[in-house]
């Protein structure tokens, strides 16, 4: 009988990707597809379409039939509140990937890739934010709909706010200013401004995210209004991690804190300092890890235990060498 195969998914906003493996570890097909978020989804039909592509392309990729997957996990954004996960859960049981299937919430996946031993807290951070927190008996949580918004994009819109408050006088001069005016190809704040705002434009403060590198730049120069907002945003990060830590119980005590995502990918140290600074004035001995995987390998970490198979040095250094080429996960 041909040998067990795993899977894990993880999807989201921008994308979905599937990773098929084997006992051993080693990394057999992968798949990708669009949008899987059944809140931001054209439909719950068009999320559960860009699930499929994923998942129907790993098993092919890997050569192997559907029927083989022993056990599969789906890290998905979009698995908030019960009913979601009782709609996600009925689809792919229907759709007979696995012969074990288990939903989480994507911040979940992320966590497993990021920590050691699956337990702790995590930070994702990219264009939006997701936290979510495991303790050592499994019980989880997700921050979902109690997060305000914190992600990348915030960082931009607030860099935004200070080039305009600066303009008119109400606020510091910055060197955003120059760098927002370049970002754009405009000659002054107020023609940017009108860029952004005048009728038809369709603009959303979501696409302000490509600013992030800029404010987090000018943060590392010693600017200090880009310095102020990397330091408001990732202090509260912070409250959010030690909230999903108090949610899950392990608060007070050391635990794993991964941070993983674009916005923490970029070289300066700032913001990443000002989260770990808020959580250590509470932990003051949590470990900090910066993720060694793609969220997606967190789902599959997560599918080898639920298949009963140790996750051990070996597996991991199999996985590591196997890992598809890293443009499958670029957003």
């Amino acid at each position: 009988m041909p040998a067990p195969l795993v899977l894990g998914v993880d999807g989201g906003n921008t994308k979905t990707v599937a990773l098929v493996a084997g006992a051993d570890g080693t990394i057999l097909g992968a798949g990708r597809g669009g949008r899987s978020d059944i809140y931001n989804a054209v439909s719950e039909a068009a999320a559960l379409a860009a699930l499929d592509d994923a998942v129907r392309a790993a098993p092919s990729a890997a050569g192997a039939a559907a029927d083989r997957l022993e056990a599969a996990v789906f890290s998905l954004a979009g698995a908030d509140w019960p009913e979601d996960f009782a709609l996600l859960d009925a689809a792919v049981r229907a759709r007979g990937y696995g012969r074990t299937t288990t939903v989480v919430n994507d911040a979940i996946g992320a966590l497993r890739a990021g920590s050691p031993d699956g337990t702790g807290v995590v930070i994702a951070c990219g264009t939006g934010v997701a936290t979510g927190a495991r303790n050592a008996a499994g019980r989880v949580w997700h921050s979902s709909f109690w997060q305000e918004s914190n992600g990348g994009y915030v960082l931009g819109s607030r860099a935004l706010q200070a080039v305009f408050r600066a303009e008119l006088g109400v606020g510091p001069p910055t060197l955003l200013t120059e760098r927002a005016l370049a970002f754009f190809g405009e000659p002054t704040p107020e023609a940017v401004l009108h860029r952004l705002t005048r009728r038809g434009t369709g603009w959303s403060p979501m696409a302000s995210a490509p600013l992030a590198p800029v404010v987090l730049d000018e943060a590392a120069r010693g600017d200090a209004v880009a310095l102020g907002i990397v330091e408001a945003l990732g202090s509260s990060l912070g409250d959010y991690a030690l909230a999903a830590a108090r949610a899950v119980g392990i608060a007070g005590h050391p635990f794993h804190l991964v941070l993983t995502g674009g916005v923490f990918r970029h070289p300066a140290p700032e913001f990443a300092a000002a989260v770990v600074a808020r959580v250590r004035r509470d932990t003051p001995g949590v470990v900090v890890h910066r993720s060694r995987f793609e969220p997606t390998v967190g789902a599959l970490l997560l599918a080898f235990e639920a298949a009963g198979i140790p996750v051990d040095d070996a597996l991991l250094k199999r996985l590591a060498a196997t890992l598809p080429p890293a443009a499958l996960f670029a957003t």
